[in-house]
């Protein structure tokens, strides 16, 4: 019976935590056509690419909750560095960023 509870523990605890994550978690597909992932990291949330020529690096880092972030994102090919705001909107996320309060993009990625 011990042990029985001690399972029905360690599964609500999983179970948990998978619900608790935010939706801006997992992989996207960029507007050029190669994937990245969000994961939570020390800084909040990382941005590090999965496929392309700048797979397996870290090419951003942002914090906030509830659909709404601010942080930085560096484009791999320039290494221009942008921040800005980061929004999720259903299975959609929108960043725009600026470099020098000057040059300004905007992204728009979906998820996979």
């Amino acid at each position: 019976m011990k042990r029985l509870v001690s399972t029905t523990a360690s599964m609500t605890l999983v179970a948990f935590s998978v619900l608790a994550q935010d939706p801006v978690v997992g992989t996207w597909k960029t507007q050029v056509g190669t994937t990245a992932a969000i994961d939570e990291c020390a800084q909040g949330y990382c941005i590090t690419m999965k496929t392309g020529n700048s797979a397996g690096k870290r090419i951003g880092s942002f914090q906030g909750r509830n659909g709404n972030f601010t942080g930085t994102i560096v484009e791999p090919e320039s290494k221009k560095t942008f921040t800005g705001v980061l929004t999720l909107s259903g299975d959609t996320v929108h960043m725009r960023g600026c470099t020098m309060k000057v040059i300004c993009v905007s992204l728009i990625w979906t998820r996979l």
